[in-house]
């Protein structure tokens, strides 16, 4: 199954798929190892278990952008 990457509204990144060869690293070098088929990452800034969401977007009232910005490769 191929990776996929959802921005959920008003919410996290939700990455779903094989993670398996997935690999998530900090800029100190720390790896962040995935369990299971799907993983959600905070976009809120407030997780106190960054990079990962633990739902306080909605305890915060985070609000997204309506379009998402288009970036050229």
């Amino acid at each position: 199954m191929a990776i996929e990457i959802v921005s959920k509204p008003n919410g996290p990144l939700m990455i779903s798929g094989d993670l398996s060869e997935l690999q998530l690293t900090d800029n100190d070098g720390n790896a962040y190892p995935f369990k299971g088929s799907k993983v959600f990452l905070c976009r809120c800034g407030a997780s106190a278990n960054k990079p990962f969401c633990d739902g306080r977007h909605t305890k915060i009232g985070f609000q997204t952008v309506e379009e998402p910005a288009v970036v050229e490769a």
